[in-house]
């Protein structure tokens, strides 16, 4: 198969049965109006985050890498009435445009996007009286962290927490061991970190579609 066919299947999947509302699209329309580079999930992809959230039951949620809040739009509108979700994200101009987004879209009373380098948040969120346990972590940030970003989770998890990691596949790269880029040698120490780590049953999902061949690692914290 082609990308040009995998990008008619999201095209299909995402007019049959996850479309895109008003909201969804303005957040598109405006993340690619204010220059924010255009790789927020896929709608799919977006649908299958909130579906996670909803047969999670989740109640708060923690987005490392917020860009212009579509993932984070999908999420948030699968808590319940009491529900918290906070995103944290590196850029002040990204957030601006994601905090935009989620205004219009009505979710900013339930929605909170943080500014800064999260490795500096996370430990200021974690002492925060009250902050946590999260029933779900959604990593799609610098992918060089993501083996910090998935301690940080564990520390702020609970048993039966969810934690999404994205672009965890990158084409296959990181088969590869002279590749060293720092997003792929960050991919083989979170799959060498997870694989390590007796706290977590974890398993890889493999896609293609819009964006390409790339994948999601999907985790539960043990009870």
């Amino acid at each position: 198969m082609t990308q040009e066919q995998w990008t008619a299947v999201d095209a299909y999947v995402t007019e049959l049965i996850s479309p895109d509302d008003e909201a969804l699209s303005a957040a598109v329309a405006s993340s690619e109006a204010a220059g924010l580079p255009q790789i927020a999930v896929a709608p799919p992809q977006g649908k299958m985050l909130h579906l996670l959230a909803k047969m999670q039951g989740a109640r708060q949620v923690l987005e490392i890498g917020t860009l212009g809040g579509y993932s984070t739009i999908w999420l948030a509108r699968a808590l319940p009435e009491n529900g918290r979700l906070i995103s944290l994200e590196y850029s002040e101009a990204h957030a601006e445009v994601a905090r935009a987004n989620l205004a219009r879209a009505g979710l900013d009373k339930v929605a909170e996007v943080r500014v800064g380098a999260a490795l500096d948040s996370l430990p200021k969120l974690a002492a925060e009286p009250g902050a946590g346990p999260f029933d779900l972590f959604f990593i799609d940030a610098d992918k060089v962290n993501n083996p910090r970003y998935v301690e940080w989770a564990l520390k702020l998890s609970r048993p039966g927490s969810v934690i999404i990691v994205d672009n965890a596949v990158r084409g296959g790269k990181m088969l590869d061991a002279a590749d060293s880029d720092p997003a792929v040698v960050g991919t083989r120490e979170m799959y060498e970190l997870v694989g390590r780590e007796p706290r977590l049953d974890a398993t890889v999902v493999q896609t293609v579609g819009e964006r390409g061949w790339d994948g999601f690692l999907l985790a539960r914290v043990i009870d």
